[in-house]
C-alpha cells in the first residue's frame, strides 16, 4: 500500500504566538516519522517553511506546489523531494488537493481560508470525501468554528457542513484522526 499524503494549508507568516510555529514544526516531524508525505504550498517562510523543514529534518517526503508569481515572495523551497511551479493560484490548489489523501489546516490567513473553503465546498457538493482537519492551536480557529455554527443556525448551510470538518487540538490529535480516517 502506498504511503499516505497529507495536504497542509497554513500561513506564510509565523503568527503572533510561538505555539503556532511549534505546532507546525511538530506536525511536519510527526508526518515524516509516520512515513507520510507532506503536500504543501512550497514556501520557505512562516508556518509553511516550519512544517516543511521539520518534515525534511525527519527524513520525510515533501511535495511543494507554488505559482510562479509567488516564487520570490514566499521564497520557493526548491530542495523538496518534489517541487512544482504552476501558472496560477487555482492550479496550485488543484495540484495540492489532487496529490493528497487528506487536508490539515494549521493557523493561517486569507490564503489558508481560501484553500479551506474551496475543499470544504467541494466536500459539501459531494466532489470528494477526503478528511478535512482544522488544527485549532491555542483556539486559533474557534471564531471560524463559531461562524460555521452561525451559518448553519441562520439556514445558509445544512448541519452536515460541520461534520465535514474535524477539529483537532494539535499534532498528536491530528495524526490520531488521520490514522482513524485513512488507516
Amino acid at each position: 500500500m502506498a504511503a499516505k499524503s497529507v495536504c497542509v494549508y497554513c500561513g506564510s507568516r509565523g503568527g503572533a504566538i510561538p505555539a503556532y510555529r511549534e505546532a507546525a514544526t511538530a506536525f511536519g516531524r510527526t508526518l515524516a516519522e509516520a512515513g507520510w508525505r507532506l503536500v504543501y504550498g512550497a514556501g520557505d517562510v512562516g508556518l509553511m517553511g516550519d512544517v516543511a523543514r521539520a518534515a525534511q529534518g525527519a527524513g520525510g517526503d515533501t511535495f511543494g506546489v507554488i505559482p510562479k508569481h509567488l516564487v520570490d515572495w514566499e521564497v520557493g523551497k526548491t530542495d523538496l523531494t518534489r517541487y512544482v511551479v504552476t501558472e496560477t493560484m487555482h492550479e496550485r490548489k488543484k495540484v495540492m488537493y489532487m496529490n493528497a489523501d487528506a487536508i490539515v489546516v494549521l493557523p493561517g490567513g486569507a490564503g489558508s481560508l481560501d484553500e479551506l473553503f474551496e475543499v470544504l465546498t467541494w466536500r459539501q457538493l459531494g466532489l470528494h470525501d477526503k478528511p478535512i482537519l482544522l488544527m485549532n492551536t491555542e483556539g486559533y480557529w474557534s471564531p471560524l468554528i463559531a461562524l460555521i455554527d452561525h451559518v448553519i443556525a441562520q439556514g445558509f448551510a445544512d448541519a452536515s457542513l460541520k461534520g465535514f470538518i474535524t477539529e483537532v487540538s494539535g499534532p498528536d490529535a491530528a495524526m490520531g484522526a488521520l490514522h482513524r480516517a485513512l488507516g
